[in-house]
């Protein structure tokens, strides 16, 4: 029994690979499209249909395989519900120091998240103050007790080879936005900090 579930593993492993060698690079997906560079990268996550979408300006360059949240059909409203936020966010830092490869932060809470708290009576005015003032600065939001906080895209890590090549969607994370390492290096090749995020 345990060497069919073995074999079993292995031909989903192998099947996800040839998946993904049939992906083209950015840098020739930036090429069909007329680019040789990319000026106003912009992100679209699309929950629905696990595909995080890059475009510059209003045209879409290309599309990537991306997993959510625990609760992916789930509206995140506290910290630890493991659900994906939904809104307009921009990359508020990008750390290349994490066991993720690489994570690129998110504004969240932002304004509409905390307003949303503050008028359900979640969070105090305090709180609420604070959030507002980070966020027109630029800055990423203390993780907040209530909402949460420390949500972003980020690559897999240290199983990176097996996960990336499941031909299906495991959704893993506490909320995050995660890609395969090999994905989320071409974004840090293009993206800076201040990009627009829209997850819907």
């Amino acid at each position: 029994m345990s060497t069919a579930i073995i074999l079993f593993m292995l031909g989903v492993v192998i099947y996800g690979v040839i998946l993904n060698t049939r992906e083209i690079s950015l840098l020739d997906a930036m090429t069909e499209k007329g680019f040789n560079e990319m000026q106003h990268p912009a992100i679209r996550i699309n929950r629905a249909n696990y595909i995080l979408e890059l475009y510059e300006d209003s045209i879409l360059v290309k599309s990537y395989r991306v997993s959510f949240g625990r609760n992916v059909h789930k509206l995140k409203t506290r910290a630890g519900d493991e659900a994906t936020p939904v809104g307009e966010y921009v990359i508020c830092s990008i750390d290349t120091a994490t066991g993720f490869n690489k994570f690129f932060r998110l504004n969240y809470p932002n304004i509409s998240d905390a307003s949303d708290a503050l008028r359900k009576g979640w969070i105090a005015q305090q709180e609420f103050d604070a959030i507002r003032t980070v966020i027109n600065y630029g800055g990423c939001p203390e993780f907040n007790k209530t909402l949460g906080g420390n949500i972003g895209i980020h690559g897999i890590g240290r199983l990176n080879f097996i996960i990336k090549n499941l031909p299906f969607v495991y959704n893993w994370t506490n909320g995050s936005i995660a890609m395969s390492d090999e994905d989320i290096d071409e974004l840090y090749s293009v993206i800076k900090r201040g990009c627009k995020v829209v997850i819907n």
